[in-house]
């Protein structure tokens, strides 16, 4: 229940916010449609705000009674966007699959796994789509086209240029960015992994994912920021395809991090870029090793 969960506070803070700004909510499909999730979650909404004396709600009508307030919203952390969640769903269905290529994607069982509309199932894969790594096919249906050595060497070569021009721009933040504080917590986070790592070598994808995209996000460029998606896929679910010597790798991988973030931390262009260009090369030739 937890990814609906999730889905459903998204949603529900996204409608609190549509409450604002009316005196009565539209119909269900409608709001269904706006909000991009399915009638159910819909129908859970409107009765919270039943429950909260934010909405009378009589069949059709639902007139809105009071004006929402901050402690009616969700807190951001609990509301992953609803295109992380979809992103999320995706890449555990195709590890699930193997990652074969051939493999079917059909939109309506993912979208009824999270909770969600097939409008916003499609858009995230046409998105993804444009990499050439699925393909669409009649009635609902899409095909994993599978990772080639020429793929993956075309797509290294472009994440070193974008993350070494993050990297410089990352080191030359100010000291009262957020992006500082939430390097911190991310390295926190990689030393209770590492402190555990028999137990926990299994969680670095998700923290790998997260530690480089706060890089990238220091770029302040939206294409960069924008292409992180593809990079994300393959790379860091490469990760749980190839599963020889994951725990060895994933501990290197860890050290790499930290010496990366040390980097970060000195505001030192050179040390910065040589310790982002150390750590890519690892990830480069797991990567090409991970193909068959």
């Amino acid at each position: 229940m937890a990814k609906q969960n999730t889905v459903f506070k998204d949603a529900y803070n996204r409608c609190l916010k549509l409450l604002a700004d009316t005196s009565s909510l539209p119909s269900e499909p409608e709001l269904g449609q706006v909000l991009g999730v399915s009638r159910t979650t819909v129908r859970a909404i409107l009765s919270r705000f039943e429950e909260l004396q934010l909405i009378a709600w009589d069949k059709r009508k639902k007139n809105v009674l009071r004006q929402p307030r901050p402690d009616d919203y969700f807190p951001t952390e609990e509301t992953d966007s609803l295109a992380e969640i979809i992103e999320r769903s995706f890449m555990r269905r195709i590890l699930a699959g193997g990652a074969e290529p051939g493999m079917q994607i059909n939109e309506l069982e993912l979208a009824r796994e999270i909770g969600t509309g097939t409008t916003s199932v499609r858009e995230f894969l046409i998105r993804f789509s444009r990499f050439g790594l699925i393909e669409k096919r009649p009635n609902s249906h899409w095909i994993l086209k599978g990772f080639t050595r020429e793929f993956a060497l075309e797509l290294t070569e472009v994440r070193e240029m974008f993350e070494l021009r993050s990297a410089a721009r990352f080191v030359a933040l100010p000291d009262d960015h957020p992006a500082w504080a939430e390097l911190t917590q991310i390295e926190a986070l990689h030393r209770g992994i590492l402190a555990d790592i028999d137990n926990r070598y299994r969680e670095f994808s998700e923290l790998d994912e997260k530690f480089h995209l706060l890089v990238h996000k220091a770029s302040s460029n939206r294409f960069i920021v924008d292409f992180y998606d593809v990079i994300a896929i393959v790379f860091h679910y490469h990760y749980q395809w190839n599963k020889t010597n994951a725990r060895e790798r994933n501990a290197r991988a860890l050290e790499e991090h930290l010496a990366y973030i040390e980097a970060l931390r000195s505001h030192d262009p050179a040390r910065a870029e040589q310790a982002c260009r150390r750590h890519l090369q690892s990830a480069r030739e797991t990567l090409l090793q991970s193909i068959p």
